[in-house]
């Protein structure tokens, strides 16, 4: 990016200012993993900035996964003392979920950003269409799978979700409700699956990231300091405003709306690739 001007930096703050507000209320009003919102709003801020393409989604992606580390924390706390995370589930696959960020970690730092963008895109247009059903996902089994098929799923959730630069609860939630975990113990799991995945996924991304050239100012690595310092409290503070309009309107249509819009950027970022 060479030298930032001041209109460039103002630009760049304004933009994570409102990627912040943005993340933080879809997330309390539609109950949407922040990663899901905040890696495509800053590909595009990215973008806008001008910033060396071979890294917008690198960085997106790992700024993503250190915002999450503290919600994340957050989550998970709260749903093991309310008694909603499945500690044996989690025992079970904490070693391949793991397994996966590190997978997902040293594939993010050898393949190019266009390759990561298509890996978003193409899991994101398959999030916006459960997004859109009006139930949750096809029941596949009655009967949760153990053994190496358990240990497979894990290894799926933590290497896709690094790479994506989300949570846990994005994939893992439809995942785990499909394979007939009860929805309550899903979510709770997901919670903390998503500090799993996040506080090493963002170690990861910092050292994938280190020495890379153009990178902009203030950046650790593929992590943006002044991403994760002005979004991450902006996420935690416009969340419960988002509750609170929750609570007063049927948010099934909006859902919808944000599955479409979620689709559509998707497309766009898929177009991006074949044609950049």
């Amino acid at each position: 990016m060479g030298d930032i001007t001041l209109v460039e930096m103002g630009g760049l703050v304004l933009g994570l200012l409102l990627t912040g507000v943005l993340a933080g209320i879809l997330a309390g009003l539609l109950g949407v993993g922040g990663g899901i919102v905040v890696v495509p709003v800053l590909f595009y801020v990215f973008a806008l900035l001008d910033i060396d393409p071979a890294l917008r989604m690198h960085l997106a992606v790992g700024t993503s996964l250190a915002i999450i580390v503290p919600t994340s924390l957050r989550s998970a706390r709260s749903h093991y003392h309310a008694g909603t995370v499945d500690t044996g589930l989690l025992r079970d696959l904490g070693p391949a979920l793991l397994a996966g960020v590190v997978l997902g970690i040293v594939l993010s730092a050898v393949v190019s950003g266009r390759f990561l963008t298509a890996v978003f895109a193409i899991m994101a247009v398959l999030v916006a269409i459960n997004m859109a059903r009006s139930s949750g996902p096809p029941k596949i089994t009655g009967t949760p799978p153990a053994g190496a098929l358990r240990h497979g799923i894990g290894t799926f959730i933590g290497s896709v979700s690094t790479m994506m630069g989300i949570g846990g609860g994005t994939l893992s939630v439809p995942i785990l409700d499909a394979l007939g975990y009860p929805i309550r113990r899903s979510i709770g799991t997901a919670a903390a699956i998503g500090t799993i995945i996040s506080v090493p996924g963002a170690v990861g991304f910092v050292w994938a990231g280190w020495g890379a050239d153009s990178l902009p100012p203030f950046s650790l690595g593929y992590v943006s300091l002044l991403g994760l310092a002005v979004i991450a409290p902006l996420t935690v503070l416009c969340a419960p405003f988002g509750v609170r309009l929750a609570m007063t309107m049927d948010t099934t249509h909006l859902k919808r709306a944000f599955a479409v819009f979620l689709f559509l950027t998707a497309l766009s970022m898929l177009y991006s690739v074949l044609n950049g």
